[in-house]
């Protein structure tokens, strides 16, 4: 079994595949195809954990955002500890980090940024004739309405609709 976990090949697909389900959106990259594909002589009981813990180590480089010496460091400590990685399988890392880590930064920026823009704004100047304070009443008020949304993205009528009403003095 061990030896089956050891292939650099598997490993890298595996690593390939738990970037493009964890980071690139695609849902469709499951733990059963994963091993049938890569490790198909693994059993489940054995195959799980070592999923998980190679999907931990990916998502903590990839958090952490690591640079080439913080990855070394890292993952010198993962070979170190008791039911970590051995040193080939910390190299099949280092050499997937290096080949994706651009690929990977730019998908976790793009999936945290806010991309809402400025849809659309109108303003006018009214002057009050109700209110429930005397000295408010012929007051002139900015009405201003900004509508947010993504761009290319049709919105309902109050989606995204900001309105404020501004009192002049």
């Amino acid at each position: 079994m061990a030896g089956e976990l050891e292939d650099g090949k598997s490993l890298g697909g595996l690593l390939s595949g738990l970037a493009q389900s964890m980071f690139h959106g695609h849902p469709g990259i499951t733990e059963e195809l994963l091993r049938n594909q890569l490790y198909s002589e693994v059993p489940h009981e054995e195959f799980r954990p070592f999923l998980a813990k190679m999907r931990g180590i990916l998502k903590s480089v990839a958090s952490a955002d690591m640079d080439f010496n913080q990855l070394e460091a890292f993952l010198t400590a993962q070979t170190k500890k008791q039911g970590g990685i051995t040193s080939d399988q910390a190299a099949v890392i280092s050499k997937f980090w290096k080949s994706h880590k651009t690929k990977i930064r730019e998908s976790l920026i793009n999936q945290s940024r806010w991309d809402s823009g400025l849809r659309g704004l109108s303003w006018r100047v009214d002057g009050k004739s109700q209110s429930k304070h005397s000295a408010q009443i012929h007051t002139p008020v900015a009405m201003v309405e900004l509508e947010f949304g993504k761009s290319g993205q049709v919105s309902t009528k109050t989606e995204g609709l900001c309105h404020q009403e501004i009192y002049l003095s």
